[in-house]
């Protein structure tokens, strides 16, 4: 059994809009190119013929891959189980922290205090910038 291939897109079909339900994209004439008669959106066809680029998002990349029936998201974003697992880790990191510091600040010097709060603080700010940057888009 030959593994499955998505089928690469057409400059000369139609076909519906990723953004919206109702829209149709439609080729742009002497261009690489299909347009959303609906939202006015430009989508540009990549090298590989099987993903289209929303031209107009500036802030965030949208691609889609054509499945043969649908558009898929090339760039999925936050399902369930990762904004879950994200929650739990912004809120039980502060909590274990509250418990957890005072415990390893009692057991150095008064002259150290500073220097490993400084430490932990900076710690889990690492800690939260990597997350953000692990799940944005």
């Amino acid at each position: 059994m030959r593994p499955y291939r998505n089928p690469k897109i057409s400059l000369k079909k139609d076909y519906p809009c990723p953004c919206r339900r109702r829209g149709c994209l439609k080729p742009i004439i002497l261009t690489e190119a299909l347009g959303c008669d609906r939202c006015q959106q430009i989508f540009v066809v990549k090298e590989d013929g099987q993903v289209i680029e929303q031209l107009s998002s500036i802030y965030q990349k949208q691609a889609w891959r054509w499945t043969g029936y649908r558009w898929a998201s090339v760039y999925p974003g936050f399902n369930n189980k990762s904004l879950s697992a994200l929650f739990t880790v912004i809120v039980l990191l502060p909590i274990i922290t509250a418990i957890v510091l005072p415990l390893v600040l009692q057991r150095f010097s008064s002259d150290h205090i500073i220097f490993w709060a400084i430490a932990c603080s900076l710690l889990i700010a690492t800690l939260i910038i990597v997350l953000w940057l692990a799940y944005r888009h």
